[in-house]
């Protein structure tokens, strides 16, 4: 079994992957087997949540705890952080706790596939990178990635699997609490569906303003980027949503064609194959 780790702003994502490289095919927005051309058996998965001062120690207690039985049946570990804090402290608590395992931790010099077409690669966060892998061997391209997290990156995928690049915004967490800190008179709403666009209330109004305008951001990006991307041929460019807040947009988007929510943790499975088969 192989043990994933994506270690992001907020969240630290675990998945257990067994071996199995067959798979179903489909096509549904909601769930990663869309389209796919390999679906390993995501076994389990869970989320902690970060902490950029967390040691290696605590963080290994942790991830042991959430395992629970599988802990000692692991025979591989992929992972990779976006937090550069918690970088070295992934790498010591993979060398401590687990030391007789093959691994691969995502950073310059692994072997990913990717070219990144990119005026500085060693500026790219390696989930964007694993997220490129993943979206092209699971959905082709040309593609665009809209990761839903502490921000929300587009990453831009060619027809042959590059990196091109992409855009950066706010997510939408950050949003309601800037919104909330900043207007004496808003409060931080629970993101849901309001009844209507135009709210009746101000937590409805809020929430109208959050989901829809999020969803129009989404939609107005995509839209750009598919025109630059392919010309002429807008509609042939596959978009795959991913991130822990990507449900709440789905409905409401009308440029998303597929729901892929482990989409990173099947990417770091992918980069551990190429590099340690």
């Amino acid at each position: 079994m192989l043990l994933t780790v994506d270690i992001g702003n907020t969240n630290i994502v675990l998945g257990l992957f067994g071996g199995d490289r067959g798979g179903n095919r489909g096509s549904d927005r909601g769930g990663d087997r869309a389209g796919t051309r390999e679906n390993a058996t995501l076994l389990h998965d869970w989320r902690m949540r970060t902490d950029a001062r967390m040691t290696a120690d605590e963080m290994a207690l942790t991830v042991r705890g959430l395992l629970g039985e599988y802990a000692d049946k692991i025979t591989g570990i992929a992972a990779l952080s976006t937090v550069p804090a918690l970088l070295p402290e992934l790498r010591v608590m993979v060398n401590r706790y687990w030391p007789q395992l093959p691994r691969v931790i995502v950073e310059p010099g692994v072997r990913t596939g990717v070219p990144l077409l990119y005026d500085n690669p060693r500026e790219l966060g390696a989930d964007r990178i694993v997220n490129t892998l993943a979206a092209y061997t699971l959905y082709g391209g040309p593609a665009i990635v809209v990761d839903f997290g502490t921000s929300t990156n587009f990453d831009v995928v060619s027809a042959r699997g590059e990196f091109l690049g992409g855009a950066l915004a706010p997510g939408i967490e950050i949003s309601v609490d800037a919104l909330a800190a900043r207007a004496a008179q808003l409060v931080k709403v629970q993101l849901l569906r309001p009844r209507s666009v135009i709210g009746k209330s101000t937590v409805e109004a809020l929430q109208s303003g959050l989901l829809f305008g999020f969803a129009g951001q989404v939609d107005g990006l995509v839209q750009r980027i598919a025109a630059e991307l392919a010309p002429g041929a807008e509609d042939d460019v596959v978009v795959v949503a991913t991130g822990g807040l990507a449900p709440l947009l789905i409905a409401e988007s009308r440029t998303i064609t597929h729901h892929a929510p482990h989409l990173t943790l099947r990417g770091l499975r992918m980069v551990f194959e190429r590099n340690v088969g």
